[in-house]
């Protein structure tokens, strides 16, 4: 029990398996000979699910960490900037029903209150346009940086539109050359367990025997070690969130100079929403739906009327549609004697938001750092990082959630059923109470390291119509004056930022051409 910890073996590649890789080996040399050992097992056969395109902008620093270029990423991955997302049709599901989450801070976010200032002009104005510029950028296709402006530092927040499939072998490559990874390309054919319960050794096909200290479980939906080994329980969140299929597409560009969205675009539909992801060749557009709302014949049938708007009946029909079903929950606990699970292996919810990749980094990250010395140490680590991380699920799922209980739309049995009160967590009700009287804040939430913070919760929940009743407890943490101000403010930085950033496509075409500079 008192032997040290040195061999983690990884099970699966992908952006989930090749990212922890890469932050454990990062962050314990493993290129050196004192350092952790990080071996890979890759079956040669499954491929990534490849349509997680979307981040958040932790990504930025979870890259930068284990010493990736960001012009490098940029060239190799078809990488392009995302501020934000957009939600359209949400709300009422008319034409002109548009709200949007920006990445920055409401502006004068954490000097005052500025819900209830804003409430009073809400017809005139946006929440997220009164708050942020960010949306007026996103809207006129601008990039949030200048070619001048050294890599992953941003005049504006960002995160990233990917090719995951190109991510995840360039992840491969980078952990390989420059951080000692050990990469086995084999079929895992069975596990062998010590006396004590844990896994010892991993049978594979040709390379035999694979022992190892640690275990990560980064083999998708089949979950091998965490799921099917060690039989740890899944807890389907179906009743809540209740999209359990995609159809995915890769669209193209009808010009090669045409604009590249940045932002993601969510447009609500009957059963579900579809996503729109801009890459600089072409876009990666999905529908996630309720198999128990509709059917692939009907869910393609949307999708393709929405592709056919941008390129036309004759090139829609040239596109072939991918399927992917899945079961949005995840695992009763994450790390089990000495197996942890990371990615689609612990769980998956839906595309939303990009939280899929965000708990991947945040997973890897907790791993890395609170690495246990010895497995004398491991089952207190893994008691904390079960307790923290099923707290962060369960947040997620609420703000998720959040998108679908504010609807007004009542055209489909879909839209009625998510905002019935069954439909709906307890956690999430009590809040939806309590910002019935105070805006959501800092207080509500109140771990170091929340996934989505109060501001965000605000962007969604005062986008999509939400009202906060002022009070005479309330009126004091506020000051109109500092607010007006404030919006003031914002109005300037919208226009000056309008007119000094490039759009997406052009400081894309200029980091492949001279790269950005190194910090």
């Amino acid at each position: 029990m008192s032997e040290a910890v040195r061999r983690i073996v990884i099970v699966g590649g992908g952006t989930a398996g090749w990212l922890t890789a890469g932050v454990i080996a990062a962050e314990h040399n493993s290129k050196s000979e004192s350092g952790l050992q990080v071996t890979l097992i890759e079956s040669p056969d499954v491929s990534a699910i490849g349509v997680g395109e979307g981040t958040w902008p932790t990504m930025r620093e979870t890259l930068d960490k284990i010493g990736i270029n960001e012009t490098d990423l940029f060239r190799e991955c078809e990488a392009s900037f995302k501020q934000g997302s957009k939600f359209s049709k949400w709300v009422t599901g008319d034409v002109d029903d548009n709200y949007t989450h920006p990445f920055v801070l409401p502006h004068g976010y954490l000097k005052t209150d500025l819900v209830f200032p804003w409430q009073k002009n809400r017809e005139a104005i946006s929440f997220s346009d009164a708050m942020s510029y960010q949306g007026h950028i996103c809207e006129n296709g601008r990039a949030p940086k200048l070619i001048s402006t050294p890599e992953y530092a941003g005049v504006t927040n960002y995160a990233y539109h990917l090719n995951a499939t190109k991510l995840g072998l360039f992840l491969q490559k980078h952990c390989i050359e420059s951080l000692g990874v050990k990469h086995i390309v084999d079929h895992v054919t069975g596990i062998i367990s010590s006396d004590d319960g844990d896994i010892e050794l991993l049978n594979t096909n040709v390379s035999g025997k694979i022992g190892g200290d640690l275990f990560i479980d980064c083999s998708g939906l089949s979950s091998i070690l965490l799921g099917k080994h060690f039989d740890v329980p899944f807890i389907s969140k179906k009743h809540i969130l209740f999209n359990d299929t995609a159809l995915a597409v890769q669209v193209p560009y009808l010009d090669d100079n045409a604009p590249i969205a940045s932002h993601t675009i969510s447009t609500a539909q009957s059963s579900g929403w579809i996503w729109d992801i801009g890459l600089p060749s072409r876009r990666g557009v999905g529908y996630v739906y309720s198999s128990q709302h509709s059917n692939d014949k009907d869910a393609e049938i949307e999708l393709r009327a929405y592709i056919e708007t941008s390129i036309g009946k004759v090139e829609t029909d040239k596109l072939n549609v991918r399927k992917i079903s899945f079961n949005p929950g995840h695992r009763e606990k994450f790390w089990h004697r000495n197996c942890v699970a990371i990615g689609m292996a612990a769980g998956f919810l839906e595309p939303l938001e990009a939280s899929a990749l965000v708990l991947v980094e945040l997973a890897a990250a907790k791993i890395s750092n609170e690495m246990p010395a010895t497995r004398e140490t491991m089952d207190i680590v893994a008691k904390r990082y079960n307790k923290q991380f099923l707290y962060r699920w369960d947040r997620i799922i609420d703000f998720l959630k959040l998108h679908y209980a504010l609807t007004k739309r009542t055209d489909s049995a879909y839209w009625l059923d998510n905002r019935k009160p069954e439909s709906i967590p307890e956690s999430l009700s009590e809040l939806l109470t309590l910002w019935k009287y105070h805006p959501p804040g800092p207080q509500d939430f109140n771990h170091a390291e929340e996934v989505f913070p109060s501001a965000s919760w605000q962007y969604i929940l005062y986008g999509m119509g939400f009202e906060t009743t002022e009070s005479t407890m309330t009126r004091k943490f506020h000051d109109e004056e500092a607010a007006q101000r404030f919006y003031n403010e914002n109005k300037s930085l919208t226009q000056k930022y309008l007119s000094a950033l490039p759009s997406n496509r052009d400081l894309i075409d200029k980091i492949k051409l001279y790269g950005l500079q190194k910090v």
